[in-house]
C-alpha cells in the first residue's frame, strides 16, 4: 500500500459550476472556497501530512479585473473565515508562491494566520498563491546558485530552495473539472507524483470521490523509473 504523505490539487471548475446553474463566476468561487473544510478535515482523520492547493496562478492575473478583485476579496475573507477551522484542528497554515503583489491588508492576513498556527502540526495547509512553477524553479535557482561556492547547480541544491523545500515531493495530483493539464503547477515536485483527473467541478469534489482515488492510489505499482 502506497504511503500518500503529500497531496496536491488543483481546484478547477469554478466557473463552469456557476455558469451550468446560471450564476456569476464569482459565486462559483465563493462556493469551491467552502468544499476546502471538508477536504482538509478528510487528510486530518487520514495522515495526510501535506495538502497542497492550486488557489492562484501567476497567470490568474489576466482575468478581468473584477474577477481577480473578487478572488483577492475571497482570499483574504477565506482567512479569516477558516481561522476557527485551523486553530480547532491544529492545521498549520503555509504559503507558495510570491505574495509580494498582494496589498498589505492581505499580506498582514497571512502572515497572521502563518503566525496564529506556527506551533500546530496535525495538517501542513499549503495554499499556492501566485504560484507557478516555472516561476518557482527560476527563484529557486537563483537562490542556489547565489548560495554555491563553485556557481553550479545540484537537483539537491534546487530542491532545498524550492518554496516546498519542507514538504517534499508531491506523491498524488489531483485536478478536478477535466482538464488534463498541470497548468504550471509543481512542475518539480510533480516529476513522479500520480495523477488524476477528475471530471467533478470542485465546488461538487467531495471527501467521498478523494477517498476512492486515494484507494486507487494506494495500489498502484509506483516504479520511479524501475520496474
Amino acid at each position: 500500500m502506497n504511503k500518500l504523505d503529500h497531496l496536491a490539487i488543483i481546484m478547477d471548475g469554478n466557473g463552469r459550476w456557476a455558469k451550468n446553474r446560471g450564476l456569476v463566476r464569482t459565486k462559483g468561487h465563493e462556493v469551491g472556497a467552502k468544499a476546502v473544510t471538508d477536504i482538509a478535515k478528510f487528510c486530518i482523520e487520514n495522515s495526510i501530512k501535506n495538502l497542497t492547493l492550486y488557489a492562484f496562478s501567476t497567470e490568474n492575473w489576466k482575468r478581468p479585473k473584477k474577477e481577480v478583485d473578487f478572488l483577492m476579496k475571497l482570499l483574504k475573507d477565506f482567512l479569516v473565515s477558516k481561522r476557527d477551522l485551523f486553530i480547532q484542528n491544529s492545521i498549520k497554515f503555509h504559503t507558495i508562491g510570491d505574495i509580494e503583489p498582494f496589498t498589505k491588508d492581505l499580506k498582514d492576513e497571512i502572515s497572521n494566520l502563518k503566525n496564529l498556527t506556527s506551533k500546530f502540526d496535525k495538517l501542513n495547509f499549503i495554499l499556492a498563491i501566485n504560484y507557478g512553477g516555472r516561476d518557482e524553479i527560476i527563484r529557486a535557482a537563483n537562490k542556489a546558485l547565489g548560495h554555491s561556492k563553485d556557481g553550479k547547480l545540484s537537483e539537491k541544491s534546487l530542491s532545498q530552495n524550492l518554496d516546498t523545500s519542507e514538504f517534499g515531493d508531491v506523491d498524488l495530483l489531483i485536478r478536478t473539472g477535466g482538464e488534463q493539464r498541470l497548468s504550471n503547477f509543481l512542475l518539480w515536485q510533480a516529476s513522479y507524483a500520480e495523477l488524476c483527473f477528475t471530471p467533478t467541478l470542485w465546488p461538487d469534489f467531495k471527501s467521498s470521490e478523494l477517498k476512492d482515488i486515494i484507494q486507487k492510489y494506494q495500489k498502484t505499482h509506483r516504479k520511479f523509473g524501475g520496474l
